[in-house]
């Protein structure tokens, strides 16, 4: 078993279709004796250039632990679902469990933003 790191950048006017997506990744995950040690959901950010129009997309991070040889198959599938805008996929050495640098720096700017309507 390795470990894996997925990016996945969702077409944005899918947003009733994106749980369906991930449960069928999650699923095929389970299936193939996989775990997901890892999942956040970043939600709708903005892109820094177009990407077939499209001005901002639906991200999804999942850390796996996964067979070598299935990796090609959640590939093919990515790449033939035409509500994945792009994938990034990456083979890391160890199992990565922590919060993500996006979500930290989410979770502070909120702090901070707390902190300053408390003081107001």
């Amino acid at each position: 078993m390795k470990y894996y790191e997925i990016v996945l950048m969702i077409n944005p006017d899918q947003s009733d279709q994106i749980n369906n997506i991930i449960k069928y990744y999650k699923k095929f995950i389970y299936k193939h004796k996989g775990s997901i040690s890892r999942f956040e959901d970043w939600g709708r950010r903005q892109l820094s250039y177009p990407i077939f129009k499209w001005h901002k997309a639906h991200y999804v991070l999942i850390n796996i632990t996964l067979n070598s040889n299935l990796i090609k198959d959640i590939e093919k599938s990515l790449r033939i679902n035409e509500n994945i805008i792009r994938y990034l996929i990456i083979k890391t050495k160890t199992e990565r469990k922590n919060i993500s640098y996006i979500l930290k720096s989410k979770d502070e700017h909120q702090e901070k933003r707390n902190d300053v309507i408390k003081t107001i």
